[in-house]
This record gives C-alpha cells, sequence and structure tokens, in this order.
C-alpha cells in the first residue's frame, strides 16, 4: 500500500494497511539532513525573479530527495511571513505570493506518494495582550468581525492552494496552553467551535482535508473539537501533559491525531532516548489506527540529525500495521 494511501486512510479515521503515516507540521532541518542549502524569508526576498524561479527549483529537489529519504507521507509547503517573535522572521515563509509559485512547483515535481500540505490559517487563537483580553468581554462584536475575516481569508488562501496540487490545509491557532484553555465555554461555542466547523466543512466541499494545530493542554475541549467535523488535530502537546494514548480513547474514530515526540527531547535528549520515545508512543497507539507520527511542535534547525533518524529507525521498526 502506498505511503499516500495510508495517509489518506489515517486522515479519514481508518486503519492503515502499511505504516502509520509520518508527516511534520513544518520542518526546518533541511540543511542538516541534506547537506544543501533552502532559500528561504529574506534570503529568498533579495534575488531577482530569474533567481528566485531557480532557488524554488532547488528548494523543490532539497524538499523531495529529504522527504522521500526520511519517510515523509506529506510535507507542509513553506507559509506566508511572519513573526515567532518581535522583530524575528520565521524561518518556514516565503514573501508574498511566491509561497503558492514553491508550492505548484513542489505539485508538478513531487512523486504521487508524497502529499502536499499548506498553512492557510483561517481560526482565531490566544493572544494574550491586554487590547484583546477586554476586547473578549467589552467589544465581543469586533471580535465577530475578526473570526470572520480570520476565516475567510484562511478559505481563500486555501482556494489557491488547492490550485497547486494541495490537498490538505492546516489552520495553526493555539487555543491553550501548558495550564489549560484560554477561552471559556461560552467564548469557544461563539468563536473558536463553530468557525472550525465552517472551516472543516467548506475544505470537504473543496475535496481538501482540513488540520487543526494548538498547543496546551486541551483535555477539557477534545470531545468539542472532535464533532467540529476537521479531520485532523496536529501537538497533542506532551508539554501540556497531552497523552495520545488518553487523547485517542476521548475522540474515537472522530479525529486523526498528529505529533505527540516532544520537540525538547529531540533537541535536548540522546538518540537513544528519542529512540525509546517513538516506539513507546508507536506500541502503545498505533493499533488505534487514527494517527500520525511526527513532532509536537515544528522540528528546530537545533535537532541534531541523528536524533531525529533514531525517530525514523524506531518508526521502521514498529511503525508497520500487521
Amino acid at each position: 500500500m502506498s505511503k499516500n494511501v495510508d495517509l489518506f486512510n489515517a486522515l479519514e479515521h481508518k486503519t492503515p494497511s502499511g505504516f502509520v503515516p509520518r508527516w511534520e507540521l513544518e520542518f526546518h532541518a533541511w540543511d542538516a539532513a541534506s547537506g544543501k542549502h533552502a532559500i528561504l524569508g529574506h534570503e529568498f526576498e533579495k534575488l531577482s525573479p530569474a533567481e528566485q524561479e531557480k532557488a524554488m527549483h532547488q528548494n523543490a529537489e532539497l524538499f523531495i530527495s529529504v522527504s522521500e529519504e526520511l519517510g515523509f507521507s506529506a510535507l507542509t509547503v513553506p507559509s506566508s511571513y511572519w513573526n515567532h517573535a518581535p522583530g524575528e522572521l520565521a524561518y518556514w515563509c516565503m514573501p508574498g505570493d511566491t509561497r503558492y509559485r514553491q508550492a505548484a512547483i513542489l505539485g508538478k515535481m513531487a512523486p504521487p506518494s508524497l502529499t502536499l500540505f499548506g498553512i492557510t490559517g483561517g481560526i482565531m487563537g490566544a493572544d494574550y495582550s491586554p487590547e484583546f483580553c477586554y476586547s473578549l468581554v467589552d467589544d465581543p462584536e469586533s471580535i465577530d468581525q475578526l473570526v470572520t475575516n480570520r476565516l475567510a481569508d484562511g478559505i481563500e488562501s486555501a482556494k489557491r492552494y488547492r490550485d497547486c496540487g494541495i490537498k490538505a490545509a492546516v489552520a495553526p491557532a493555539d487555543i491553550a496552553d501548558n495550564s489549560g484553555p484560554f477561552f471559556n465555554p461560552d467564548q469557544m461555542n461563539r468563536w473558536i467551535l463553530p468557525k472550525l466547523t465552517e472551516w472543516s466543512n467548506t475544505l470537504r466541499a473543496m475535496g481538501m482535508y482540513s488540520i487543526f494545530h494548538t498547543d496546551g493542554k486541551l483535555y477539557r475541549y477534545m470531545d468539542a473539537i472532535a464533532s467540529t467535523g476537521i479531520d485532523a488535530l496536529q501537538a497533542i502537546d506532551p508539554v501540556a501533559g497531552m497523552d495520545m494514548k488518553t487523547t485517542l480513547s476521548m475522540v474515537g474514530n472522530r479525529l486523526c491525531l498528529c505529533g505527540n515526540i516532544d520537540c525538547g527531547l529531540l533537541v535536548r535528549g540522546s538518540p537513544e532516548e528519542v529512540y525509546q520515545s517513538t516506539k513507546d508512543l508507536l506500541v502503545t497507539c498505533k493499533d488505534q489506527g487514527s494517527m500520525i507520527l511526527g513532532a509536537s511542535n515544528a522540528v528546530q534547525p537545533e535537532v541534531p540529525v541523528e536524533n531525529y533518524r533514531a525517530m525514523i529507525c524506531a518508526w521502521k521498526e514498529f511503525g508497520q500495521y500487521k
């Protein structure tokens, strides 16, 4: 059975017949894994149009070769510009509409077994600024407009990605932290859950899968999230105390769960520790079917390649369905 069929089965809450699918929300270790250099962000922006076109083809070759070597079932294409810290541009992004051109090139060059995902947004996440927190209580109508605009932008981005050959749209929006949900039940029922349902229904009508990413401790709302109709949830954040087996038991066959290998362990642990953690996760959870193996968040450039390869070794040994 091909990797993409196993991936689609997992996203449709069925048990794959081959291996547990593999996907990363974002993979930042391209250079270390390949010995080559991915050109992104401001470095890409400084190139001439002709140089940018050449760079995007070189990027695609690099991304595809590493994805094949590491057993990825899916590859997330670079996203739009955003700052991961004040004044610091994120790594996995490209300027303006060039991300769609990069996606189109990948769509033409990637083998059928490698499925492409795109980060579209669409869902409002937590914002700890005083202005936002006051607006939740004092000006809820402005939040109504915010979530409406956010959803419209996400759907428009998904349409453009679909036309580039992208099969799934990812909406990152942290709605919780290590202590629990940011939004109370009334706020979830007004601004988050209905938009997740609308987003997933719209994507399904477009022939795309819907994936929601959020960090944090989500047990309080897991049943409600699984009932929105989204296809998958990414992170299952171990730092917040989220356990894959427990979460799978809560959602049943309504939701595919992605991730759960601790990003901190990948950065600071030993290959042996990463191997054991991956083995434990697969042995404990894979028989429930609706899961995709990966890190709990982005795989940072600081991750030692030998640690990531240890995860792959455990997956090859324990990730196959019988």
